[in-house]
């Protein structure tokens, strides 16, 4: 059964422009969805436009069958949809406190006891509690980004390129959280660059062609397509 749905979506940034052009998406119950394509492919403005962030000239977005494409990213946030963007996702002058005090901004009067569920899902996020953010290494930033979103114990969690700019060891533990979070229920849609490392955890992938569908399917089947290998995965 499919959690979150987008139906049909043209979007861009601006009168003339169309970045998608009539793209479908849908990310099952507790499943990692991979979305992959070349660049320039609309993948990330996708991700907009699900969260809100970009409204679509046409087409429809639904969570768990409710119609939410005309709501504000914050009212999409509060129903339980989380958006990770891959650029300035965490303040970096602020504590990492501070930072998951305003991930728990939608319901304030328990962003302490989630605060200690982050904290006990990254503990190297809680030994650095007082430290400014900015002083976090990249893959420590990354998990803060992603721990303010887990503030508002999201349904659904949107990832754009999580990976981008990480070493190979953070880039590992990065998936691995990604990983553990999925276990616990929580469904991802995910954009990244790293194609083989995307489909290598998720349960499904969608590539997307310049703003339009390609193919849909296993993710593993899709790993294993020669055609796939060949243009997606340097192989």
């Amino acid at each position: 059964m499919s959690l979150l749905t987008a139906t049909g979506i043209v979007a861009g940034y601006g009168a003339q422009d169309e970045i998608l052009k009539g793209v479908d998406l849908a990310v099952g119950e507790g499943e990692i969805l991979a979305i992959i394509g070349p660049n320039g492919a609309g993948k990330s403005t996708l991700l907009k436009v699900i969260a809100g962030l970009v409204g679509p000239k046409v087409g429809s977005v639904r969570l768990g069958g409710r119609d939410i494409t005309n709501l504000s990213a914050r009212e999409i946030s509060r129903l339980g949809l989380a958006y990770v963007p891959q650029e300035m996702n965490v303040f970096p002058t602020m504590s990492v406190r501070e930072n998951l005090e305003i991930g728990g901004y939608t319901d304030p009067g328990r962003a302490a006891k989630r605060m200690e569920g982050v904290f006990a899902r990254f503990p190297a996020l809680g030994d650095k509690r007082r430290h400014a953010a900015r002083t976090l290494s990249g893959g420590e930033r990354q998990m803060l980004a992603m721990a303010m979103a887990l503030m508002v114990e999201p349904v659904v969690l949107l990832l754009d390129e999580p990976s981008a700019g990480l070493s190979p060891l953070a880039a590992e533990r990065l998936f691995d959280a990604i990983r553990q979070i999925n276990r616990d229920g929580i469904a991802i849609a995910m954009v990244e660059q790293n194609a083989s490392e995307a489909l290598a955890i998720a349960h499904r992938a969608a590539i997307l062609v310049d703003g339009r569908n390609g193919r849909t399917g296993d993710a593993g089947t899709l790993a294993a397509d020669p055609e796939i290998r060949k243009l997606f995965l340097g192989a």
